[in-house]
């Protein structure tokens, strides 16, 4: 996906619209466990896929 950035005056900080749309509020611990999890998923997937080459 393609994301084109606003390089005017407007947004010289150069966010996308997605960006500047966003909420304020984002629940980083929550973010932070989902990560988390999703690397724990990951390992275990890596580790049952050396399993099986060996």
């Amino acid at each position: 996906m393609k994301r084109e950035k606003y390089n005017n005056e407007e947004h010289p900080d150069g966010l996308t619209k997605t960006d500047l749309e966003q909420s304020a509020g984002v629940d980083v611990e929550y973010s932070a466990a989902v990560a988390d999890e999703d690397d724990r998923e990951a390992l275990e997937r890596a580790e049952a896929a050396d399993e099986r080459q060996m």
